[in-house]
């Protein structure tokens, strides 16, 4: 992906990493779109930074996507980058009696289904461009769960595992597919990660991940920070075990 130029939508643009990447790319030359459930904050990263474009989107909602993706190519006949970063993270006790599967349902909506409607919705004008950049936000958790956020954990494997395919499916044509898995960084995607010193600083984060795609250092079609990928080779280098015991606060 080259990294000015572009013609970019940002799914949870309004806050974040999706804020974040919407700012850095803009400054760089870029047209940037915006998405998000909240109009406030859309405004505000919008009214900021002139010439940004915002919409609100709900990726739960299945009819709103198709719609919005039709009027989004109206209006905008030159995209050809789409970021799927919206995301929601919540903890969850599976041994909690009775369960509610409203958390776990709406996470499944969101992260899982919202990115494959929304590219489908999208991939046959992106099809169409001479070149264009299809980006799914997974996670580090995606290769080692934080048992604290099962259902998380589980549609970033999940997304994973569907990038890879629609890699592959997609290898002879002008459709590049790209996964950007973040590590825990300094936002408000989950209570005090932003105050969390694990947490890697946002501003670093954005940095490393604009030095990566500027420099085309993403092997395999994967944009890896240094500090995801212990999570990313555990499996690989065999540390899953001691990885997922300091993960999860276990001796």
């Amino acid at each position: 992906m080259k990294i000015t130029g572009n013609t970019i939508l940002i799914t949870g643009g309004g806050s974040g990493i999706g804020r974040a990447l919407a700012e850095s790319l803009h400054a760089r030359g870029n047209r940037v779109i915006v998405t998000g459930r909240r109009e406030a904050p859309l405004q505000a990263v919008a009214a900021a930074h002139p010439g940004m474009a915002w919409a609100t989107l709900d990726m739960e909602d299945a009819a709103a996507i198709r719609a919005f993706a039709s009027r989004v190519v109206q209006e905008h006949p030159d995209l050809n980058v789409v970021v799927n970063n919206a995301g929601i993270m919540q903890s969850e006790d599976l041994t909690a009696e009775p369960f509610s599967l409203e958390t776990a349902e709406t996470i499944i909506a969101t992260n899982l289904l919202g990115p494959i409607r929304l590219t489908m919705a999208l991939l046959p004008h992106l099809r169409r461009r001479p070149a264009s950049t299809v980006i799914t936000v997974t996670s580090g958790l995606a290769f080692i769960p934080l048992v604290a956020t099962p259902t998380y954990n589980a549609t970033k494997a999940a997304i994973h595992s569907w990038t890879q395919s629609l890699r592959t499916q997609l290898a002879e044509t002008s459709v590049e597919v790209l996964e950007l898995a973040p590590p825990a960084v300094a936002t408000d995607l989950m209570p005090g990660h932003a105050r969390n010193p694990a947490s890697m600083p946002l501003a670093d984060y954005t940095a490393e991940v604009i030095g990566l795609i500027e420099h085309g250092d993403t092997p395999r079609g994967e944009i890896l920070v240094e500090r995801v990928k212990p999570l990313r080779r555990a499996e690989i280098d065999g540390r899953y075990d001691e990885i997922y015991a300091a993960l999860n606060g276990h001796a």
